[in-house]
């Protein structure tokens, strides 16, 4: 019973749910990328000539022909004598057309996690910040996106950089003449 208990909360547990999930999209958009490069891009890329006899990205090992009689790769020059199905041969454009499936699936994931990390963060971030857990507090309080809280930091970070040049302008060192001219008013004042 422990045994099944465990089970249960293995199998309940997000993580196994999500995988599941992302297992199930992942299958279905791989058979539409493989349904994509085979039947649109591979006859496009088997049109490419290669030798004079038979067309396309293929190297001819052992050349047969309908009753399956092994024909003279040296004088097999008419591609219709050749069954593909009883011969054995180099398929390079099924090789390539792995590379460009892999290469579209690859990419299109790479997207798919990119937006899913966006959304995980709550569209949080902003052209590569991620604001702090307080910033974020604040956000929902306020009910500011993303963008408004950038230019709301951006703000007060302006307003600190000021206040901050202003003190340091105040607690500047008086130079020479600052301080002759101080004296000077104040025996023009005491003159008086």
């Amino acid at each position: 019973m422990k045994f099944f208990a465990e089970f249960k909360k293995f199998i309940t547990r997000g993580n196994v749910m999500d995988l599941a999930v992302g297992m199930i999209i992942g299958a279905a958009f791989t058979a539409i990328v493989t349904a994509l490069v085979n039947s649109i891009f591979k006859p496009i890329i088997n049109m490419i000539p290669i030798g004079d006899g038979l067309n396309g990205l293929i190297t001819m090992l052992v050349a047969k022909d309908a009753a399956g009689a092994t024909l003279d790769l040296a004088i097999v020059g008419n591609a219709e004598l050749v069954d593909l199905t009883k011969s054995v041969y180099i398929d390079w454009g099924a090789f390539i057309m792995a590379i460009i499936n892999f290469l579209i699936t690859a990419f299109v994931l790479f997207l798919i996690v990119k937006a899913l990390n966006t959304l995980r963060d709550g569209g949080k971030t902003l052209k590569g910040y991620k604001f702090t857990a307080e910033e974020k507090a604040e956000m929902k309080e306020k009910g500011l996106n993303a963008k408004q809280m950038r230019k709301l930091l951006d703000a007060r970070k302006a307003e600190e950089e000021a206040k901050a040049a202003a003190e340091a302008e105040a607690n500047k060192p008086e130079t020479t003449e600052q301080i002759l001219a101080e004296i000077r008013e104040l025996l023009k004042a005491q003159s008086k």
